[in-house]
This record gives C-alpha cells, sequence and structure tokens, in this order.
C-alpha cells in the first residue's frame, strides 16, 4: 500500500521532488536523461547562483546524492564510456555565452551617444588648434625680442597668455564630457568581466570585496574555470555522437548519431572589467 501511495505521489510530484538528499531516485539509472548530468561530474549551474539576480530556479533534472557517489566511484574507464563530461561542457558554454552576450550588451549601453562624441570630437579639435597658436606664437615673441621688437612681442605674448586660459577652459569642458557622458554619468561605471555586473570605479575596496567574493561573481568564475580545465582535458578526445533529447539544457542529452556539437564558442574572458580602470 505505501509503495502504491508513493508511486502516486511520484506522478503528481515527479521524480526529482521524490529524491531526497541522500537517497537513490526510485528506479532510475545513472544513464537516465531525467538525471541531471552536471550535478553529476561537476556543478549544476541551477545551484550556483540560487537567491541572486542570476537565479535559474530550480533544476528539473534529478540531483541524487546516491547517483552523484555512483559517478564519483565508477572507474575512468566507465565514465569515458558514459561521456557525461561532454554534457557537462555543453551546459557550461550555454551559460556562459548567455553571460557573455549580457556583458556585450551592458558595455554598449556605457558607450557615448553620437552628440557626445561630436562634442567631444570638437574640443578635441579647439586644444590641437589652440596648441599650435601658443607653440607658433611662442616663436614668434622669441623672434621678435631678438630683433628688438620690444612692444610687439608683448602684445603678442598677451595674446598667447589669452589662448592659454581658452585651452585650459577647454580642456576642463572635455574632462567633464568625459566623466558625465553616456548613461553612466560622473559614476563611471564598469562591466564586470566575469558576471556582467556594474560597478564604480568610485566604489571603496568594501564595495569592491562585497562584490568579488559575491556568489553571482564566484560562481560564474568558478564555471568559467571548469569550463576551461575540462574543455582542455577532452581537447584530444574524440566527441562521442549524440542522441536525441528531449530534456532540458540543465542536464544534458546523451550522444547517438548527431555528434558533439556545441552551438557557437565561448569567447574566453580575464577577470575584470570591460574597459580597464
Amino acid at each position: 500500500m505505501a509503495a502504491d501511495q508513493r508511486k502516486l505521489l511520484a506522478q503528481l510530484m515527479g521524480e526529482a521532488l521524490m529524491s531526497g538528499p541522500g537517497t537513490r531516485a526510485p528506479e532510475v539509472p545513472i544513464t537516465d536523461h531525467k538525471v541531471c548530468r552536471s550535478y553529476l561530474v561537476g556543478d549544476c549551474p541551477h545551484d550556483l547562483f540560487t537567491n541572486t539576480k542570476q537565479d535559474f530556479g530550480p533544476c528539473p533534472k534529478i540531483h541524487n546524492e546516491g547517483l552523484k557517489q555512483e559517478y564519483l566511484e565508477a572507474s575512468a574507464e566507465q565514465k569515458r564510456r558514459w561521456n557525461f563530461e561532454w554534457d557537462y561542457l555543453r551546459d557550461m558554454e550555454k551559460y556562459i555565452r548567455d553571460c557573455d552576450r549580457r556583458i556585450d550588451g551592458a558595455q554598449r549601453r556605457l558607450e557615448k551617444t553620437p552628440e557626445e562624441i561630436r562634442q567631444t570630437q570638437a574640443l578635441m579639435k579647439q586644444i590641437d588648434d589652440l596648441n599650435r597658436t601658443i607653440e607658433n606664437g611662442l616663436l614668434e615673441v622669441q623672434i621678435m625680442g631678438e630683433e628688438g621688437m620690444v612692444n610687439i612681442a608683448v602684445a603678442e605674448f598677451f595674446k598667447i597668455n589669452q589662448a592659454k586660459q581658452i585651452k585650459a577652459e577647454r580642456e576642463r569642458e572635455l574632462k567633464t564630457l568625459s566623466d558625465t557622458g553616456g548613461p553612466s554619468g560622473h559614476q563611471k561605471l564598469q562591466v564586470c568581466d566575469v558576471c556582467g555586473a556594474y560597478l564604480s570605479r568610485l566604489d571603496n575596496d568594501r564595495r569592491l570585496a562585497d562584490h568579488f567574493f559575491g556568489k553571482m561573481h564566484l560562481g560564474y568564475a568558478s564555471m568559467r574555470k571548469a569550463h576551461d580545465q575540462l574543455a582542455k582535458e577532452l581537447k584530444n578526445r574524440p566527441p562521442p555522437v549524440m542522441e536525441a533529447d528531449n530534456g532540458h539544457s540543465g542536464g544534458g542529452g546523451g550522444y547517438g548519431r548527431g555528434g558533439y556539437a556545441p552551438r557557437g564558442g565561448y569567447r574566453g574572458r580575464g577577470r575584470g572589467f570591460r574597459g580597464g580602470w
């Protein structure tokens, strides 16, 4: 009777919910597509970002400690036959590509508007012209002084000082435009090259530390590191062929005639900010 009730409850709630920590999923082999292979091999992305802005929600596939232990205790030969690492690599690439797209979009939003670019170019041209006027004027004053044309030299020197003042004003305008231009404004925002979060260059060390040791940043840093390491390990191994899988990306599919072909590459990124400090 109890077994029948459990079976009915499993059908209603799903086998994943009936598979608690430390228990073996009922009648589900480790090779079943309902088992999350990312969880078996490493860290499921659904577990890395809980309670963060990138929370993907609970994984719809089975996370079972008994199955994970079975995988960990399996021989290298058996793991090679299962080829779960390729599923894990494919899943990480998906989430990393999504993050990279967010980073590119965030960076574009910080770029200056066409009008700000036009103003910047105009100010730089004025400053360059004033520099040439000042240099030529100083040369003329020197020649006039050597020829005894003191009064004319003094008048020319006065014009040079005026040009210097105008140049200083234009340089201040350029700096103001640079500091306040674009949506970032005076915040001087930068985009984290690991997780895509906005940070201000005006943040103190404590705020920066809170970001770099935050769950979302550490989650993406861990995923990128695991991806690079696994990709290096699988570099000289021929990929298996894919089987059809109607599951989601959180657990990966199997392999058959289709071949392993991740959609798009992963553009490796360094840990830091787009544009630098």
